[in-house]
C-alpha cells in the first residue's frame, strides 16, 4: 500500500472521514432533505420490480429507517418491550455484525404501535441513537460499545408525545441535538464526544416532544436549528438555544407532528396530517425574526412519510394521493392516487415511494404530469396488524433499502 493510502486508512480508523456521496448516514440522507445525489440509476423498473439482492426477516420489531455508511447498515429494533437495540448489518448480505441494547420500548399512552422508531446518525467512528423511551446514546460503530448515555426523561425532565420518542438525533459539528420536551429542557444540545450539556432550551410554551427530527438552517447568515414540536414549528439559535421565531398553524388540531420540516434560504415548509401544510417566510423585524405565512392548505403534502423538494417543486403525499406542488406558491401542479399515502425519497430524477400498504413505486420527478415508471410488492410483506408500512425508503450506493417491521429488503437499482 502506498504511504498516502496508509495515512488515509489510519485517518479513517482514528477520526472517520467525511461521508461518501453514496452514503445515507442519517435520517433522510446526508443533509436531511430526503434527496440523494446519486446518478446512474434505473429510470424504469421491470414489471416485477428491481432485482432483489437479499432479504432478511429477523430484524426485530419497529419502524426505524436504516442508515447506511461505508459497507454497513445501522438501525434500531426491539424484541418485546424490554429490549430495544441498535444493530449493525453488512450491506453486502444483511448479516448481523453487532447488536447493542440501549433501553426498553417507550410507553405509549394507548396500546397502539409500540416499537423502535428512530434512525441512528452515523458520524465518523461513532453513531448516535435515540431509543423510544428516551435513551440517547453515543456508540462506537466498529464494536457497538456504548460510549455515553443520557435519558431524555430522567436527565432532562423530558415529556414525550403520546407515541413515545421518535426523533432521530441531529449531529452538527461537535454537537448532538435532541428534543426531550417539557418545561426544563424542551430541546438540548450536547457535546457529541462526552454527552455533556452545551445548552438547554426551556421554551416559553413548554412543548411536548413531537415526532419530527430537527434540521440545520441558515437564515441571514445565522445558523439555526429548526424543529417541529407539538405546539408548533420553532427556530432556535444554534449557539445558545434561544427561540428566535415560532409558527403554530401547521400544529393546530394535530395529535402527531411527524414530517421533518424543509428549509430554503428564507422559508420553511411544515405539515401534519390533521392540520395541513404551510410555508412561512422568515422576515427580520429589527433584531427579531418573524415567521410570516405565505400559504396554508389542508390539501398539501402532510403524510407521515414526509416530502422532498426537487428544484422549485415539492413532492409528497396526503391521504388522497401523491402531489407535486410549486414550493414558492403552494399551487398544486398534479395529484394522483398512486400508492399513497406513503414515504418518499428522491434520486436521479425519480421519486421513490414506499406506500403504507407495503408497495413500492417509482415516479418521474416532473411538474408536467404524474408519470409512473414502475411499482411492485416486495416478497413476503409482513402482516402489519393495526399498523402500516411507515418506514422511509433509502437509496444508497446503487441500492434501494426497504424495511417493513422485522423484514429488510435490498434491491439493485443501478442502471448497469
Amino acid at each position: 500500500m502506498k504511504p498516502t493510502c496508509v495515512l488515509l486508512a489510519l485517518a479513517s480508523v482514528m477520526f472517520g472521514l467525511p461521508a461518501r456521496a453514496a452514503d445515507w448516514p442519517q435520517w433522510r440522507g446526508p443533509d436531511r432533505t430526503g434527496v440523494s445525489q446519486e446518478t446512474g440509476l434505473l429510470k424504469q423498473w421491470p414489471a416485477t420490480g428491481p432485482k432483489l439482492l437479499w432479504q432478511i426477516k429477523d430484524l426485530g420489531d419497529g419502524y426505524s429507517t436504516p442508515a447506511m455508511a461505508g459497507d454497513r447498515l445501522y438501525l434500531i429494533a426491539n424484541s418485546g418491550i424490554e429490549n430495544e437495540y441498535v444493530r449493525a448489518l453488512s450491506a453486502a448480505d444483511g448479516s448481523t455484525l453487532w447488536t447493542t441494547t440501549i433501553g426498553k420500548v417507550g410507553a405509549n399512552r394507548g396500546p397502539q404501535y409500540p416499537g423502535a422508531r428512530s434512525t441512528p446518525t452515523v458520524d465518523g467512528q461513532r453513531l448516535f441513537a435515540l431509543g423510544s423511551d428516551g435513551e440517547l446514546c453515543g456508540v462506537d460503530v466498529g464494536t457497538g460499545q456504548l460510549i455515553w448515555k443520557k435519558s431524555l426523561r430522567s436527565d432532562f425532565g423530558g415529556v414525550p408525545g403520546a407515541w413515545a420518542y421518535s426523533e432521530s438525533p441531529l449531529v452538527d459539528g461537535d454537537t448532538v441535538v435532541a428534543s426531550p420536551g417539557g418545561a426544563a429542557a424542551t430541546v438540548v444540545a450536547l457535546n457529541k464526544a462526552t454527552g455533556d450539556v452545551i445548552w438547554k432550551a426551556a421554551l416559553p410554551e413548554a412543548d411536548e416532544a413531537a415526532y419530527a427530527s430537527a434540521i440545520v438552517a441558515n437564515f441571514g447568515g445565522a445558523k439555526q436549528y429548526v424543529q417541529f414540536l407539538q405546539k408548533g414549528l420553532v427556530g432556535l439559535d444554534a449557539a445558545t438555544g434561544k427561540q428566535l421565531w415560532r409558527y403554530t398553524k401547521t400544529a393546530e388540531g394535530s395529535p402527531a407532528n411527524i414530517p421533518t420540516p424543509i428549509a430554503t434560504a428564507d422559508s420553511v415548509y411544515s405539515g401534519a396530517s390533521r392540520s395541513g401544510g404551510g410555508l412561512v417566510r422568515l422576515v427580520a423585524n429589527g433584531s427579531a425574526l418573524e415567521a410570516q405565512q405565505v400559504y396554508f392548505a389542508k390539501t398539501l403534502p402532510t403524510s407521515i412519510g414526509g416530502a422532498v423538494k426537487v428544484g422549485d417543486y415539492l413532492y409528497g403525499t396526503n391521504t388522497q394521493g401523491l402531489l407535486c406542488v410549486e414550493f414558492a406558491t403552494g399551487e398544486v401542479k398534479w395529484q394522483e392516487r398512486s400508492i399513497a399515502p406513503g414515504a418518499v425519497c428522491y434520486a436521479d430524477g425519480r421519486i421513490y415511494l414506499h406506500g403504507e400498504n407495503g408497495d413500492v413505486a417509482l415516479i418521474e420527478a416532473t411538474p408536467e404530469a404524474y408519470r409512473e415508471q414502475g411499482r411492485f410488492t416486495p416478497p413476503e410483506v409482513p402482516d402489519h396488524g393495526r399498523g402500516k408500512a411507515w418506514t422511509y425508503p433509502v437509496v444508497a450506493d446503487g441500492k434501494l433499502y426497504i424495511r417493513d417491521l422485522g423484514t429488510l429488503w435490498c434491491f439493485d437499482v443501478r442502471a448497469n
